[in-house]
């Protein structure tokens, strides 16, 4: 009969300290690892490997990245030894949880003063998409968001946005300033032609309408591009 090393054992002949729900009670989640937590939310591994090990296997799938994790579709995780609908749904509503605390610490922040501020507003949204969006923030005099609201989608390469739709808007909710962003689901930060034009329009439109646009941000992964921040606006 085929014997197992320790990391194909079931947790529950772990030592006490080893096992990540006692763990996270003894030291605290904070000194829990990535996979460690994603153990928690599985319960149980297959008959080759625990729940530690699936989720090292799972998350090194994925580069070790959670955004690219949440992006898994049901469908996908279900492929993985030993997940079910019931975890893969499980994991799929953590991450999403996730997600919604991200945007409610920012939507906790009303006034905008910096691209950092900006990205956090628009990240919590944007973060998970595998396809470009555009969306705009208006804000008034005072620099307080009056609401974020999505007006272009595309596909992987490009995301179409028209400066009437975004000015009618704007001048629907009594903006004073707007500022755009929309996503790179290539992770490049370099704007293309198509952008710089589109920022250049729209900044023009705005001088006409007296609506200033203060930024328009590039979003990755975890990271962004700033035309403000460059000088660019």
């Amino acid at each position: 009969m085929k014997s197992f090393a320790k990391s194909t054992k079931s947790i529950k002949g772990w030592a006490m300290g080893d096992r990540p729900r006692e763990k996270m009670l003894e030291k605290g989640k904070e000194a829990l690892s990535d996979a460690e937590l994603i153990a928690i939310l599985l319960g149980s591994g297959n008959m080759e490997e625990t729940a530690v090990d699936l989720s090292r296997h799972i998350l090194n799938d994925v580069g070790n990245n959670l955004i690219c994790l949440s992006q898994l579709s049901i469908n996908e995780l279900t492929k993985y030894k030993g997940i079910g609908q019931a975890k893969a749904v499980t994991v799929a509503a953590a991450l999403e949880l996730g997600r919604r605390r991200r945007f409610a610490e920012a939507a906790r922040q009303t006034e905008i003063h910096s691209s950092s501020e900006a990205f956090e507003y628009f990240y919590a949204r944007m973060s998970d998409l595998t396809h470009e969006q555009f969306w705009i923030m208006l804000l008034n005099s005072a620099n307080n968001v009056i609401k974020m609201e999505q007006i272009g989608v595309g596909g992987l390469n490009g995301a179409s946005a028209d400066p009437r739709k975004i000015f009618k808007i704007a001048i629907e909710n009594q903006a004073t300033a707007i500022m755009l962003c929309h996503n790179h689901p290539s992770g490049s930060m370099l704007p293309s032609k198509t952008d710089r034009q589109l920022t250049k329009n729209v900044i023009d439109c705005g001088k006409i309408l007296n609506i200033k646009v203060l930024d328009h941000l590039i979003i990755g992964e975890n990271r962004y591009y700033s035309f403000a921040d460059q000088n660019e606006i």
